[in-house]
């Protein structure tokens, strides 16, 4: 998977998926949504997490 980071999320959606944050924090479920700013949408079992781009470090498929 390579190209441009919002091609790359759009592959990813309906995916899990692993991001790392800033403050180490981790979150792990479906990514269901992203905008232009990379603000992402995902979902787990116990909740949907709404995470600000400028927050994001990686996320892993």
């Amino acid at each position: 998977m390579a190209g441009r980071p919002l091609d790359v999320l759009e592959e990813s959606l309906g995916t899990v998926v692993t991001i790392s944050l800033k403050d180490g924090e981790t979150f792990t479920g479906e990514l269901t949504g992203y905008d232009q700013h990379m603000n992402l949408v995902v979902e787990s079992d116990e909740d949907t997490t709404v995470i600000r781009g400028d927050n994001v470090v990686s996320i892993n498929t």
